[in-house]
């Protein structure tokens, strides 16, 4: 598990073992997570979803407590993955950071709770997986928009991103702080400091 730029996000990178017959490799082990994180992952929904090439998913995140702890990984097809910093007085906050999820290199983000996420296909079918802390729940889900111009997101040139209706109608980062929507560094750390102690 190698540490991002951001608190409290974490990119997997597998070793993965090819042969004549096709390739292996863990994309996941809980012991690694567990001691990155310093507590276990609580497996409460698996999502799966198939894209086409450009679409652009998120910025997404949910009210904290209890939010929702992500690991995603592309099974299928390549994704620019981003974890965005949205958590209020964090040393961080407005910034973000990009992985290349894809079915070469196998690798795969962690995000603790009360970070942002989105990402953009780069191939038709891409097909991403994630593990999800807490099911969703539509009255603590939110948004923010990904082509939010002061958030500056370097999006992939040369491909047209394709929103749906709720994401390009989403509020931009300034809006979402000034709504209130957005949760503070300090929950957020007291939370994630409640589940290492409960786990």
């Amino acid at each position: 598990m190698r540490q991002l730029s951001i608190a409290g996000a974490w990119a997997h990178e597998p070793k993965v073992f090819p042969d004549s017959r096709g390739s292996f490799h863990e994309w996941y082990r809980a012991s690694d997570l567990d001691e990155a994180v310093g507590h276990p992952l609580r497996l409460a929904q698996a999502n799966f979803s198939v894209s086409r090439r450009g679409t652009l998913r998120g910025v997404h995140f949910a009210d904290v407590p209890p939010s929702q702890a992500k690991y995603v990984t592309c099974v299928r097809g390549a994704v620019l993955d981003v974890v965005v910093d949205i958590r209020v007085g964090s040393p961080t906050y407005r910034q973000w950071e990009a992985v290349r999820l894809d079915d070469t290199d196998h690798r795969a983000v962690y995000l603790a709770e009360g970070l942002g996420h989105a990402f953009m296909a780069l191939t038709d079918d891409a097909s991403v997986v994630y593990l999800c802390s807490e099911g969703y729940a539509p009255g603590r889900e939110h948004g923010i928009n990904p082509l939010d111009p002061e958030l500056g997101i370097r999006w992939p040139e040369g491909i047209t991103p394709l929103l749906s209706d709720k994401d390009a109608a989403a509020p931009t980062l300034a809006e979402a702080e000034r709504q209130g929507l957005l949760p503070s560094y300090e929950a957020c750390e007291a939370y994630c400091a409640q589940v290492r102690a409960r786990d």
